[in-house]
């Protein structure tokens, strides 16, 4: 088997492309329509925003020309379009899912809502689905990863991120059949739990992001929303709510994640976390292995003397590195990273300050609440309220800040994609819901929306 850059450069000599739609063209879309246009064998020939002046304004900042790109309204000269070599430019995803010529859709939007019709409109469309909405994922992935499979289409998170840099240090750990401690992440931004908005308004048009964006990372939202989906794609655990999330640097890592009864803070093995430190913007892995002879070859390889060993992936690249998914997934015919047909963590909603009765949530990154991992049997139990169904949920009650915010506490959207979905996801997961019975619910579900 050829490697990707081989069969890329392959596809190019043979004068074709995997043609890309892009749902998103915000900082990271923008991104991957500049890192696509200098590579081999592959194309973003369509992109949709709900602001079409930033789809336009984002292939013009990767070197198109104004004649390259078309503005559409239609599916007849979206396809026409893109058979004269054009780049497609509109304010309706439905477009992009729906074209013949595309082979494969990102998602890249961030929003839970979006991320879920979007989704589920590429699949029931026959189209591969690459999520670089990690939002979406921790909340219906198992119910989308399970309808992708039924239809023989690939359901895959994105390379680049945290997450699916996590998923290849510990697949190639637990490929050698080593036995997993802790993996993590290197959170880059100061932690404020009270972060809102207003506050990081500046800083966010700064860095080319929004309000909201940013403050998903400094209030550790996003880094819940991550590590939840390294938990429900592997297994492995948040050892308490929240994760312990230490201030340690790489040194201090070994020492730090061990378990309390070895002068470490950990009360299990085979657990999610994330530290503030200088490893970000690095993922790390730490293991052990009760094999002699292996333990020698640890020694000898420099690895220290035991028990625990440490693994490290000192960068993540982003956006830059998704299309290298779109390539194994049309290639290679596999994903990078997928969460199982259950969940194993959940976000919890927790308010971020005294939500009065009457109040309407915000969505993620917003003033209202964020987001704290847990097992989901423990979420189950509490009834918490996911973090990607609050948005638009009204309060029935005065909620105290630093409490978790639970389903009957607020009344939930009506006609909320995410949430129907999530419904019947629980079903499925917890009622041993009928397949048969899910597919006709999940396809009645699109084609309410046709």
């Amino acid at each position: 088997m050829l490697g990707i850059n081989q069969e890329l450069k392959k596809l190019e000599e043979m004068g074709r492309r995997i043609k890309v739609g892009l749902i998103g063209t915000g900082q990271m879309g923008t991104d991957i329509i500049s890192q696509v246009s200098i590579m081999k064998g592959i194309k973003i020939v369509a992109a949709a925003d709900l602001d079409i002046n930033r789809v336009i304004k984002a292939y013009q900042i990767a070197g198109l020309s104004d004649r390259d790109i078309v503005k559409v309204n239609n599916i007849e000269n979206a396809e026409f379009a893109i058979e004269k070599d054009r780049v497609i430019a509109t304010d309706d995803f439905r477009i992009v899912t729906d074209l013949n010529q595309v082979d494969l859709i990102i998602e890249a939007t961030g929003s839970p809502e979006i991320g879920a019709k979007a989704g589920l409109r590429t699949i029931f469309k026959q189209k591969h689905l690459v999520m670089m909405n990690v939002e979406t994922d921790i909340t219906i992935g198992p119910i989308m990863k399970w309808y992708a499979d039924q239809q023989g289409i690939i359901y895959s998170l994105a390379s680049g991120d945290e997450p699916t840099a996590i998923q290849e240090l510990y697949d190639f750990t637990n490929s050698l059949g080593l036995r997993v401690i802790v993996t993590g992440k290197g959170k880059n931004n100061p932690l404020d739990r009270s972060a809102t908005p207003d506050k990081f308004e500046k800083e966010a048009v700064r860095r080319g992001l929004t309000p909201n964006m940013l403050v998903e990372f400094i209030d550790g939202t996003k880094t819940m929303i991550e590590m939840a989906a390294v938990s429900n794609s592997t297994g492995l655990i948040p050892d308490i709510r929240g994760m312990h999330g230490p201030h340690i640097y790489v040194k201090d890592l070994l020492s730090s994640f061990k378990l309390e009864e070895e002068d470490g803070i950990l009360n299990n093995e085979g657990v999610v976390d994330y530290v503030i430190g200088d490893l970000a913007p690095g993922v790390f892995l730490i293991f052990k292995t009760d094999q002699p002879r292996l333990k020698e070859c640890l020694v000898l390889r420099d690895m220290g003397s035991g028990p625990n060993y440490l693994l490290i992936r000192p960068y993540h690249l982003c956006s830059m590195e998704v299309p290298l998914t779109v390539a194994r997934t049309i290639i290679q015919k596999r994903n990078t990273m997928a969460p199982q047909y259950r969940l194993v963590s959940e976000v919890l909603s927790i308010a971020k300050v005294d939500i009065p009765e009457s109040a309407i949530l915000e969505s993620i990154g917003g003033a209202t609440h964020y987001g704290l991992i847990d097992r989901f049997e423990v979420a189950v139990h509490e009834r918490a309220l996911p973090i990607g169904l609050a948005k638009g949920s009204i309060a029935l009650r005065n909620i105290k800040k630093g409490e978790v915010i639970c389903y009957h506490d607020v009344s939930l959207p009506q006609g909320s994609t995410v949430i129907i979905l999530r419904q019947l996801q629980d079903k499925f997961l917890t009622e041993n819901l009928d397949s048969k019975k899910l597919l006709t619910q999940i396809e009645a579900v699109v084609r309410s929306q046709l």
